[in-house]
Order: C-alpha cells, then sequence, then structure tokens
C-alpha cells in the first residue's frame, strides 16, 4: 500500500501512529469515517477498521457501539503505542531477563542514564 503523498510505502506501524494521531485530536468518541476522512479519505474503509481492531486488541483505543455502528476513542500516544508493542514482544518471550539485559547492554549511555533515572523515579513513587 503506498502513501499517495509521498509515492513511497509506509513504515510498519506508521498508519497505527496516524490513525491514533487523528483520534487523539477528536473532541469525541468518534466513527470509522471520521478517521478515514481525518487521514484524506483515500483509505478503504476496511482498511481503517482494520487498523482500529489492531489498535483495540493493543489496548491502545477503546470502542462503544453507538446505533449499528461502533465510535472509537484513543487510550494510547504514540509513546504508548510503541510502549505496547514493546510489552506484547518482551511477553512473548520465554527468558525475560536476558532480552531485558540484552536492551539495556544495547542502550547508547544517554539512554541507559536515562532509564535509570525513570527507573529511580518510578521506585521513588512506589515507596
Amino acid at each position: 500500500m503506498k502513501d499517495r503523498e509521498h509515492g513511497r510505502r509506509r513504515g510498519q506501524g506508521e498508519l497505527e501512529v496516524q490513525v491514533l494521531a487523528a483520534l487523539r485530536e477528536a473532541p469525541e468518541p468518534v466513527s470509522t469515517g471520521w478517521v478515514r476522512e481525518r487521514l484524506g479519505g483515500t483509505l478503504a474503509h476496511t482498511t481503517v477498521i482494520t487498523i482500529l481492531t489492531r489498535l483495540l486488541a493493543k489496548g491502545a483505543v477503546t470502542r462503544e457501539k453507538e446505533g449499528r455502528t461502533f465510535v472509537w476513542t484513543a487510550t494510547a500516544d504514540e509513546a504508548g503505542l510503541a510502549a505496547l508493542r514493546m510489552r506484547r514482544v518482551l511477553d512473548g518471550e520465554s527468558d525475560r531477563e536476558a532480552v531485558l539485559a540484552s536492551f539495556v547492554t544495547g542502550l547508547p549511555p544517554q539512554d541507559e542514564r536515562m532509564l535509570r533515572g525513570l527507573l529511580e523515579r518510578a521506585g521513588e513513587a512506589e515507596e
């Protein structure tokens, strides 16, 4: 599927990010058609439904029945969506400690410092 405005293929997850951003701009729960129009109206209705359903399965959106259709609301932002993806990958691994250790040792020093600071603040908040 090509991004018609830029003449290139979308990156993995790019469409999910665009749909989520549109939902976050919505003043209230919105229909699939509203999301489709917000994205330029070039995507098939079924494509938008597929993306929304994937986001629902990831916990990034909620839906409510309104008449004969559903309306959608974002529950995560782009950072939250990335975190959901990371947790899903981690949950699929049998040796969580090895995966986390490999992740941390592969971080650049500034990211490692940032992660340590975040963990410290989270630990302080639990106390």
